[in-house]
């Protein structure tokens, strides 16, 4: 896949899956906008874009940093309209920014943990997709990928904030990709499953007895990888799906079955 002179935003790119995507998309030529709201590290990783080989047969791309608390629309404006004014265009968007839940019951969930997630999770998606969405009608074409989760199609016990956050997201997609159809604009999401990061680490530092319970239910025995769930991020995002729109294509190693 080549996205040489692709223009393409990322949001929580500073870790994760943020990060792998924003790797793979730099390796095969893009220019990407590390967004997120650790500055430092988002930093961290256009350093290391900088100094990584590219994927053969293509320029490697570059990367820069911009700080951004997706759950506040002046910061997502601010980034819409510093890359455009850069870069003239957005190309894609990836709405990867999210956090977890306190794994409680619903009865026992919090007004602050409720609040917190739906802000980032889906308040924040809204926001990417409303601004990104004005610029593509603009230009005349768009391509948005939003990070879903396997929470966001299927029963996710402890989970009311993040598992309602995500079907949002699903139905978000479904709706705008209705939308924007016959106008060149794509918009899907990947439903990762249970996946090596700092959220799942967050809830085996919990309860650790979790890792045995889970990978018990995952019929491949072992969490996806971050850089597998971007290569599936960057083939929605490529010119190789243009008949592609409103999906979740789901990565959790069989699990939802």
């Amino acid at each position: 896949m080549d996205f040489t002179n692709k223009i393409v935003i990322i949001t929580g790119a500073a870790s994760g899956i943020g990060k792998a995507c924003a790797m793979q998309f730099a390796k095969n030529g893009a220019t990407v906008i590390v967004a997120d709201i650790n500055f430092d590290n988002a930093q961290k990783v256009v350093d290391e874009i900088a100094c990584m080989p590219s994927v053969q047969g293509t320029n490697q791309g570059n990367a820069i940093p911009i700080k951004v608390n997706v759950a506040k629309f002046s910061d997502v404006e601010k980034l819409i309209s510093t890359t455009v004014s850069e870069f003239g265009k957005i190309d894609i968007l990836v709405n990867n920014a999210g956090i977890g839940p306190s794994y409680l019951k619903t009865h026992q969930a919090t007004l602050r943990d409720w609040d917190r997630v739906i802000s980032v999770n889906q308040t924040g998606v809204f926001y990417g997709m409303k601004l990104a969405l004005q610029q593509f009608l603009v230009q005349g074409y768009g391509n948005i990928v939003n990070i879903a989760s396997l929470a966001g199609l299927k029963a996710s016990p402890y989970n009311i904030s993040y598992s309602a956050s995500k079907f949002a997201v699903v139905g978000m997609t479904k709706s705008a990709a209705m939308e924007y159809a016959t106008k060149n604009i794509r918009i899907n999401a990947v439903c990762p499953g249970y996946t090596e990061s700092a959220l799942l680490d967050q809830l085996l530092g919990t309860k650790p007895e979790m890792d045995a319970v889970l990978k018990s239910v995952i019929p491949m025995k072992r969490y996806g990888k971050a850089d597998e769930i971007a290569t599936a991020v960057l083939w929605l995002a490529s010119d190789e799906t243009q008949f592609i729109t409103g999906q979740t294509l789901t990565l959790d190693g069989g699990t939802s079955l």
